[in-house]
């Protein structure tokens, strides 16, 4: 069996995280066959995910997600490609959920008109 641990801190509201974690759990579910069940709490909220050769969790807490997940036999072999999509996916998410960082105005300089 191969293990896969992967931890993101973030400085989201306990409500922003929860948000990002229902949709990940979403998109498992029609990306790759998961069955999620979403588990909410007062202090952390733990999303369970499983297929065959696959089963793991999602914990939301109120600075960190931590992912944990067992591979199967087959799957294992798999490991390094199935943790970068997981990665990618989650770091995804986090990133169109951030602030977006303000747009400077850009000055236009006036020309004084000739005497």
């Amino acid at each position: 069996m191969a293990d896969i641990h992967i931890h993101r801190d973030h400085h989201f509201s306990h409500a922003e995280a929860r948000d990002i974690a229902f949709a990940w759990a979403e998109q498992a579910e029609a990306d790759f066959g998961m069955a999620c069940t979403y588990e909410e709490g007062d202090q952390e909220d733990l999303v369970t995910f499983t297929r065959s050769g696959v089963n793991g969790t999602l914990k939301v807490c109120g600075q960190r997600f931590e992912l944990d997940a067992k591979l199967g036999f087959l799957l294992g072999a798999f490991k390094d490609r199935i943790e970068g999509e997981i990665v990618k996916n989650l770091d995804t998410l986090l990133a169109a959920h951030a602030p977006q960082p303000a747009k400077k105005k850009k000055v236009v300089a006036k020309k004084s008109p000739k005497a």
